[in-house]
């Protein structure tokens, strides 16, 4: 199969996926009307949005793209699948950070970021945690329960995730372009979502309810109280 024909089976995957789960799918993701919510994956080619697994609302697009193939036949091709989804309650307590999975891939720490380390000794061989350095990571480490740090060794898959301009990010590298891989991105990615929102319940954090303004489809209702 040549890499234009994959790369267009793949499209056609995800456009199929899209509408068969009431998602919106966009060759390559816009932005959102002026005045209104905040777009997710702004550019992303065979952007999904919508509520990508029961629960987790977000968009979804290619990352890590690669051009392929011969001279007559060269398209571009994603290595990964990233989703997004708005979190400002989140990003109140952690403003950012990074989760980096260290398996296939070498990870570089960057001068302005400080390592946070914890008490999980399976976490910390598994991924390389850091915050900017104008933060403190103790914040981190208290979002972070054992149970948590426990459960996240358990995803199959490589990964990474953080976030970033009020926004939680997850990062999955594909085994292969199959509607498979992209069922297992955003049912951990979904996990990932929910798994978080009981943690912040749990610290007693102001957080919404599951809905479209995590997918910037409409605006923020009032806080719940923790």
């Amino acid at each position: 199969m040549g890499a234009k024909q994959e790369a267009q089976e793949w499209a056609e995957t995800v456009r199929r996926y899209g509408e068969r789960n009431g998602l919106t799918y966009e060759p390559v993701g816009g932005i959102n009307p002026k005045d209104g919510p905040v777009a997710l994956c702004v550019g992303g080619v065979n952007r999904l949005t919508g509520q990508l697994r029961e629960g987790f609302w977000g968009a979804c697009c290619d990352a890590d793209e690669k051009e392929v193939g011969g001279f007559f036949s060269k398209a571009v091709l994603p290595t990964a699948i990233l989703a997004k989804s708005h979190m400002p309650d989140l990003a109140q307590v952690v403003p950012a950070f990074n989760v980096e999975s260290i398996e296939g891939h070498e990870v570089v720490t960057q001068r302005f970021q400080r390592k946070v380390e914890f008490e999980s000794i399976d976490f910390n061989r598994r991924f390389l945690a850091t915050v900017p350095s104008e933060y403190d990571p103790v914040q981190l480490r208290e979002l972070f329960s054992p149970g948590f740090l426990s459960w996240v060794t358990t995803m199959d898959g490589e990964i990474d995730f953080g976030v970033n301009e009020c926004q939680l990010w997850f990062l999955w590298r594909l085994r292969e372009r199959s509607e498979d891989e992209l069922k297992a991105a955003l049912k951990n990615a979904g996990q990932l979502f929910r798994r978080l929102q009981s943690e912040m319940d749990e610290s007693g954090i102001n957080t919404y309810p599951p809905g479209p303004w995590h997918a910037g489809l409409e605006p923020f209702p009032q806080p719940q109280a923790g």
